[in-house]
């Protein structure tokens, strides 16, 4: 076996192995996570808050038994692809074996290690922007038409599991017209690679079209409740963040696709990035969806920094240049993971406060961190609902109904009760089986200041009464209510679908 093949191997093996320890087990899933798993029971080419690549993932973490080990395993893989691109990236770019070992070394101690410890689209969107950009320097060396047909099928991928890859493309497409690289668009191939692109996409496109555009409710809410706290400059400065242990090798390969001769004909993805950059600056992104356009410049950067170094210099640069993503990767272990446990990260809050990791999208500071405090209080939620569901005479007649997504998907997830939890929140508010009769009601309601659930639902039903909360003071959903309904008075159906009917109508408009 060939010495860098086993150098290959090893990063991918120690990026698995970090991934399984950067979470501490006082934590459980992300709410994020619970909603994603449970479109695998729910099998669609679309749904209101992903495209239906993350539903096909799930669909095989459900067969291979839905254990947390596969669920944390798929980003992991995805990191380490990640990897393994921009490793066949500095190949062809002609990179010797210092060069790869630098730029693995880069992504490996980098952002994604955060990344990639949580069951999102945003592991395998940034493995696509890369091997999509991997694809168009294949592309540039060869002018082989078929890489222009797997960008197609890249981008397809990419599309169908998350629609920020459209933005790859918008930054592109003028960077290609400011280049020689112009030509292609006269290429035949070229457009015939595009409609191999729609065909595949299409029937996202058919599902987003027969059900009213639900994508561009999706955004609007987001523009509303997240994204009018974006500050455009604290975006750019997160840029900063990502991939600061490789940042020099990125600012390098800047340089080198500017004034570097041999990258010459790669010049155009200097304006990609800028005019990428410019566009999430000017929409107000999160500054995590730029992650993806990184990992290629340090493979364009890593080529460059080895080639230019004389000999004498090399051999004193080169463990430094090694040591950096290292170094900085050694405090960040200790603050940037939830491998801490959450009584820790308030004693030590302000170092966390510091970093603005308190900080959530409510633009306030908390306890913890938003994405720590989305994984407690999970597990006991699901826990007291399958009490309270097994007590229930004739539970199966039993409606369990949830404020948001992350209260419904954990309740399915850890239930021992083949409970079906729904909510009027993003996927679930098209999941609810109305060809079941319900009569009773377990209602989960996220603490508001008041406690008016009972008085409000209470004369619909023989029985109320508050079963329970959640009372881990570090989650998101503390005190979390419980409430139980017996006896229905009305038809919980008929009332269950005019709300459905009303929040769809209200979406819409």
């Amino acid at each position: 076996m060939a010495k860098r093949t086993i150098i290959l191997i090893g990063f991918i093996i120690l990026k698995f192995f970090l991934q399984y320890i950067l979470i501490s087990p006082a934590y459980d899933l992300h709410r994020d996570e619970y909603l994603h798993l449970d479109q695998a029971n729910h099998l669609a080419w679309g749904y209101l808050s992903v495209p239906p690549v993350t539903s096909w993932i799930s669909f095989l973490i459900k067969l291979l038994g839905n254990g947390v080990f596969w669920v944390k395993f798929f980003p992991a893989l995805f990191g380490a692809l990640t990897i393994l691109v921009v490793w066949k990236t500095i190949e062809e770019l002609k990179g010797n074996l210092v060069a790869l070992t630098l730029g693995a070394t880069g992504v490996l101690f980098s952002i994604l290690l955060r990344l990639n410890t949580l069951y999102q689209p945003n592991s395998l969107d940034v493995l696509c922007w890369t091997t999509f950009y991997f694809v168009v320097i294949k592309y540039i060396n060869t002018e082989k038409q078929k890489w222009l047909f797997i960008g197609a099928a890249v981008f397809a991928i990419g599309f169908l599991n998350k629609y920020n890859i459209v933005f790859l493309l918008a930054g592109l497409l003028p960077a290609v017209l400011l280049t020689e690289q112009r030509k292609l668009l006269v290429n035949k191939s070229l457009y015939l690679a595009i409609l191999l692109g729609v065909l595949l996409i299409l029937p996202n496109l058919l599902w987003q079209y027969t059900n009213q555009f639900p994508v561009i409710h999706h955004l609007k809410e987001l523009a509303d409740t997240q994204l009018v706290h974006v500050d455009r400059w604290g975006f750019l400065k997160s840029q900063l963040h990502f991939f600061i242990g490789s940042l020099f090798v990125i600012i390098a390969a800047l340089y080198a696709l500017l004034f570097y001769k041999p990258f010459e004909k790669y010049r155009s993805f200097f304006w990609a990035i800028t005019f990428t950059l410019f566009l999430f600056t000017y929409f107000k992104a999160k500054d995590y969806y730029a992650i993806g356009l990184y990992p290629i410049y340090i493979a364009f950067g890593s080529v460059f920094l080895i080639n230019i170094l004389k000999y004498d210099w090399r051999k004193y640069l080169q463990p430094v240049a090694f040591s950096i993503p290292v170094l900085i990767f050694i405090p960040m272990y200790n603050l940037a993971f939830p491998n801490k446990s959450p009584e820790y990260i308030v004693k030590h809050k302000q170092q966390y406060k510091d970093l603005g990791m308190l900080r959530w999208e409510d633009g306030k500071d908390h306890l913890l961190p938003q994405d720590y405090a989305d994984m407690l209080g999970w597990k006991e939620l699901a826990r007291k609902v399958d009490s309270i569901y097994s007590k229930l005479p004739e539970p199966e007649k039993t409606l369990v109904l949830c404020d948001n997504y992350g209260q419904a998907g954990a309740i399915n997830f850890y239930t021992m009760r083949n409970i079906k939890a729904v909510s009027f929140s993003a996927d679930y508010i098209n999941w609810f089986n109305l060809n079941r009769q319900y009569n009773h009601l377990i209602r989960v309601k996220t603490y508001d200041g008041s406690n008016n659930e009972l008085e409000e639902t209470s004369p619909y039903f023989h029985t109320s009464t508050v079963s329970g909360s959640i009372t881990n003071k570090f989650a998101r959903e503390y005190r979390t209510t419980i409430y139980t309904f017996t006896g229905a008075k009305i038809d919980i159906n008929k009332r269950i679908k005019a709300e459905i009917d009303e929040t769809k109508n209200n979406a819409t408009l």
